[in-house]
């Protein structure tokens, strides 16, 4: 079969299934779906609080470590109904998750199932379905259970640029326990809602919102809760929740930093502390990845650093290099969602000879 029609095929039955992070039964399923294709490979299977992943590789038994692996998600950010039926028109697919990435997910498979035939290198491609959620139950328990690579290559989609950056991720819940009264004496108490708020206002004096996208650290306030719900009763207790996204550079330092402008008193509790990408541009596997990836496309890719995050950041953790790099296409999260066809394509051929070279 020609490899634009079979990715189209198996591009579009996948989008079909309803892969949203909470339906175990439809991820289950996909899973299922994408095993059937691999049956020639050695396939193992993990499963981690209800969250089932596979790592494909082509040997009989898992080495110590693999030259390369490829890192894929079958999960997506929910969708329409009208979404879950591709659509195509033009070079353009539409659909939830055609570029998030059920499309690259395709090609990479293919390529790394027409490449490992008799192939004498350790290649490895693993599929989780919890990505969207924070992958600690996919990628992060496979690295627990042993997983090791000299390189990983997530395949987010990234317009064919390397995403040899990304920000790593601070999440904070920071409370204070103040002293209920009355509402008609609110000096003998200390309102607890009126201390966050001047916390507040001193971090986002020092982290204002941007008003575009930038390479700087970012606070979000993501909740301020509060028990509370009596007019007459000055609050003694409430919370806010921030996801800071900070600079690769910030990693050691960032913690400390954000301890120090909180003060002692108010209680901090880390919900999440996950490392950035930072693979410097001179990496052998990227320049390779470039060169490849130029002579395919005929043209320039450049490196960048991404706001957001993927599961390659649990090898990071791990001192693994990884990378975010995929094909063309927009609308992540969005109805119109889509995928260029053609870069499908010449994405197949790009990690099909990438995996060749390594």
């Amino acid at each position: 079969m020609e490899i634009k029609k079979e990715i189209l095929k198996i591009t579009k039955e996948l989008i079909k299934i309803k892969t949203d992070p909470d339906n175990l039964k439809e991820l289950s399923k996909a899973l299922d779906y994408v095993k059937s294709f691999l049956k020639a490979f050695t396939i193992e299977n993990f499963e981690s609080n209800g969250s089932k992943s596979i790592l494909v590789y082509n040997l009989n038994k898992r080495p110590e470590k693999f030259d390369l692996l490829l890192n894929c998600h079958l999960d997506i950010i929910p969708g329409k109904d009208f979404q879950y039926s591709p659509v195509i028109k033009g070079d353009k697919l539409y659909g939830v998750g055609a570029m998030d990435m059920k499309g690259n997910l395709v090609a990479a498979m293919l390529a790394f199932k027409h490449a490992c035939k008799n192939l004498d290198k350790k290649i490895a491609i693993q599929f989780v379905t919890d990505e969207e959620i924070g992958g600690f139950n996919g990628t992060k328990y496979q690295i627990q259970e042993g997983l090791k690579t000299n390189f990983v290559l997530a395949t987010e989609p990234t317009n064919f640029d390397i995403v040899n950056e990304a920000k790593g991720a601070l999440q904070l819940e920071i409370s204070h326990k103040g002293q209920t009264a009355h509402g008609a004496y609110t000096w003998k108490g200390e309102n607890s809602v009126v201390q966050l708020q001047k916390l507040l206002s001193k971090i986002l004096k020092k982290y204002p919102i941007p008003k575009k996208a930038h390479g700087k650290t970012t606070v979000n306030v993501a909740g301020f809760i509060c028990e509370n719900q009596s007019f007459n009763k000055v609050p003694d207790n409430a919370k806010i929740l921030l996801d800071i996204r900070f600079e690769p550079k910030e990693y050691s330092k960032i913690l400390s930093k954000f301890e120090k402008l909180i003060g002692n008193n108010f209680e901090i509790k880390i919900n999440a502390f996950e490392a950035p990408l930072n693979v410097p541009k001179k990496n052998d596997y990227l320049q390779l990845l470039k060169k490849i990836t130029e002579t395919q496309i005929n043209g320039k890719i450049k490196f960048y650093r991404a706001n957001g995050s993927s599961d390659a950041r649990h090898f990071t953790k791990v001192g693994t290099p990884g990378i975010e790099f995929g094909p063309i296409g927009h609308g992540i999260g969005c109805d119109d969602e889509w995928v260029s066809i053609d870069s499908l394509v010449d994405y197949y051929y790009i990690i099909k000879e990438f995996i060749h070279r390594v």
